[in-house]
């Protein structure tokens, strides 16, 4: 009965600060939106931006990303106790990695850095997160573990950052990997982690951000929301599914790395199809194209919301397979490895031949145009 009581008060407290939280984000979002109408905005005949939609709008989502999550980081000592785990090494390393990848995507926004630059911010930011005991333990091998981190840091924050291609997109995919971890956490009744505080401010400046992104968009997150938000997803990636810290050393590896994989499903097929077309094409997979998972279904007829629909489709059906994980595969074998192996194998072919396909059809209308002329 204590116990009862003691989880509803934590459901109460938690959903106040979450409709706080967006009420705040919502008039932040309208603030920013009023005054600030050029940050991120570059010319588009230097190629330097490839978006799906022609206009221009200001990049400012992210600033308020940040916002949400320091506060929420402040918030934690007012409701819980006071420095608990503030000054433990690995909320410090979230905090420190967090502000790079926040720092480097304000910049670009603001001057477009160069590439190399933001590469370098964020191996920073993985060797940061693995300083502070923030790293992916799934080998016998340190040197191991620390290179998957770096590819899996890096992967994420460059996968968060080309999925923001059109409009809702990249707001949706994050709010479905946040909604997936604040799921495990609150099964798990954890409810005096920091992490959970955060997760909910952040959730809740991206439902706002919604408002302002879906289609036909007011403002984009830029750089600044997609660095941001890479980081800190990667970042509860490792330790709340590749490190999984209810049931440590207990959980099969391949239960293990399908839960993750099916969390982070849509910017790792995204990443996928991107980086075998262009090597497919011989380009570099960091030049920008139209040619991501978004722009299959758009080649499919679909428009700008119902892109975004089919988006917020996968979502639910990534976190379905993660409660069915979570709730009932309890014995993990190599049929359900095998199962869910053949579901992302499906995604990837879908979404890689709808883009080749495109492509063939575009070269062969451009064939028939210059044979007429």
């Amino acid at each position: 009965m204590i116990n009862w009581f003691i989880n509803n008060a934590s459901y109460a407290l938690y959903f106040s600060f979450f409709i706080g939280a967006v009420v705040f984000s919502i008039m932040i979002n309208v603030l920013f939106l009023r005054f600030f109408k050029t940050l991120g905005i570059r010319n588009q005949a230097d190629g330097t931006v490839i978006r799906w939609g022609a206009l221009s709008k200001p990049s400012v989502g992210g600033i308020a990303f940040y916002i949400m999550f320091l506060l929420s980081v402040a918030s934690y000592s007012i409701f819980f106790e006071p420095g608990r785990e503030l000054y433990q090494n690995g909320f410090i390393g979230l905090l420190l990695s967090c502000a790079s990848g926040f720092i480097i995507g304000l910049a670009d926004d603001a001057y477009d850095t160069r590439p190399v630059l933001k590469f370098g911010i964020q191996l920073l930011c993985g060797v940061i997160l693995i300083a502070s005991g923030i790293y992916i333990n799934v080998f016998s091998s340190m040197i191991l573990n620390y290179l998957l981190t770096i590819i899996w840091v890096v992967g994420i924050m460059n996968s968060i950052n080309m999925l923001d291609n059109m409009d809702g997109i990249t707001t949706i995919v994050s709010i479905g990997i946040i909604v997936n971890t604040i799921y495990r956490i609150v099964h798990h009744l954890d409810f005096t982690s920091m992490y959970l505080l955060v997760l909910l401010g952040v959730l809740a400046s991206l439902i706002a951000f919604l408002r302002f992104n879906w289609h036909p968009s007011k403002m984009y997150m830029g750089d600044t929301g997609s660095q941001f938000l890479g980081v800190f997803l990667a970042t509860m990636g490792i330790v709340y599914f590749w490190n999984d810290p209810y049931t440590p050393g207990t959980i099969a590896t391949g239960k293990l790395i399908t839960g993750t994989v099916m969390t982070f499903i849509l910017p790792i097929l995204d990443t996928t199809v991107v980086v075998i077309n262009r090597l497919s094409k011989g380009q570099s997979p960091f030049v920008g194209g139209k040619d991501h998972t978004t722009h299959s279904l758009a080649y499919l007829g679909l428009s700008d919301r119902q892109v975004a629909w089919v988006f917020v489709a996968l979502a639910l059906c990534s976190f379905s397979l993660n409660v069915m994980l979570e709730e009932f595969l309890i014995e993990w074998n190599y049929t359900l490895t095998t199962l869910f192996a053949a579901y992302f194998i499906f995604l990837l072919t879908f979404f890689f031949y709808t883009t080749r396909n495109k492509r063939v059809q575009s070269r062969e209308r451009l064939h028939k145009i210059k044979g007429t002329v």
